[in-house]
């Protein structure tokens, strides 16, 4: 396996290609097999680790801080704030007083003093962003967090947090995180650009379309009990689960396995083929998930590997005419 380190946007620190995922850790992955992955990934090479406050109640940030503890320094640790994680109107958000307390759980919840890279994890409409970015150049100065990033932005708000980050005198952004793969490839519209021309590195995530570009499910079958869908996962029964995708994952299946490459390597591939992305989130529930995920840092895409994508889902567009995420809405019709 040939891993090479990239520079997360124009900052000084570099993370491998793939970022281990922990959305599963502390829930449906146990501690000790999420221990296994973790110390597997190290020994790979992998450096990047990706979870969030909002991950099973925070257990996947206590799990997380377990499981690097030992080589802390060794990883950069990427966690996340915004969503709902108390009750009452200030229990989640993009407040100072929010973001201060968020951060502080997570520290407490990781048992670290530093946090590397810290992300909104999403935006919230009418919240106003230049208190948030005060509230973390702050922290940076703290020494709390080293670095921030935007999650689930749109291309105007990656420029309006740049240019705050400019009038407040603290560095920019440094990684933004969308959704990207072959199902849903409007993120090249204008947030990979957008990123890149504003210094931030992208580190995609759900390169799988929550595992339906796996090729594991048949569209004239229930899904095995055992899968996301087959577990009635709300997130994946309203975005990719659809007819038009399962039958494209069965194309691509059948193209990767006649080039001899799997399914899920392929996938992961086809968007670190993209040279505007940095790193990609690979998010495992068992360690067979991230056995078949680390051969993808060494598969090669041809151009009719890019040829055959681009005639199933045109660039900038999603597989599906008139598809829209309903957890990131539309936000430009106020009726």
């Amino acid at each position: 396996m040939t891993l090479q380190y990239r520079y997360l946007g124009r900052s000084g620190i570099k993370v491998s290609p793939l970022s281990l995922g922990t959305m599963m850790f502390g829930g449906q992955t146990d501690e000790a097999t999420s221990h296994r992955i973790i110390d597997k990934a190290h020994e790979q090479g992998i450096n990047f680790i990706d979870t969030a406050d909002v991950y099973n109640g925070g257990e996947s940030e206590i799990v997380v801080g377990k499981g690097i503890k030992a080589r802390r320094d060794d990883w950069v640790l990427a966690t996340k704030f915004s969503n709902p994680m108390a009750p009452g109107p200030n229990g989640g958000g993009q407040s100072r007083k929010w973001i201060i307390k968020s951060v502080e759980d997570s520290l407490r919840r990781l048992g670290t003093d530093y946090i590397d890279l810290i992300y909104f994890h999403r935006a919230v409409f009418d919240a106003p962003l230049g208190e948030a970015v005060r509230a973390i150049g702050d922290l940076i100065a703290q020494g709390k967090l080293r670095y921030f990033g935007v999650s689930n932005f749109r291309a105007w708000r990656i420029a309006e947090v740049s240019h705050l980050a400019d009038q407040f005198g603290i560095d920019r952004p440094i990684a933004s995180q969308p959704l990207y793969n072959i199902f849903n490839r409007v993120a090249e519209v204008e947030q990979l650009p957008a990123a890149s021309f504003y210094g931030l590195g992208t580190v995609s995530y759900s390169p799988l379309a929550r595992g339906v570009l796996t090729g594991k499910y048949d569209s004239s079958r229930a899904p095995p009990a055992d899968t996301r869908a087959g577990r009635g996962d709300k997130r994946i029964l309203e975005t990719e689960w659809r007819p038009e995708s399962i039958e494209l994952a069965a194309r691509i299946a059948t193209h990767a396995r006649e080039r001899g490459i799997e399914p899920t390597a392929f996938a992961i591939a086809w968007v670190l083929n993209n040279k505007l992305v940095t790193s990609t989130i690979t998010g495992p529930r068992t360690e067979a998930h991230w056995d078949s995920y680390i051969g993808a840092i060494d598969v090669r895409l041809s151009s009719d590997d890019e040829a055959l994508i681009d005639s199933l889902v045109v660039a900038g567009h999603a597989s599906t005419h008139g598809y829209n995420d309903p957890g990131h809405p539309i936000e430009g019709r106020i009726v």
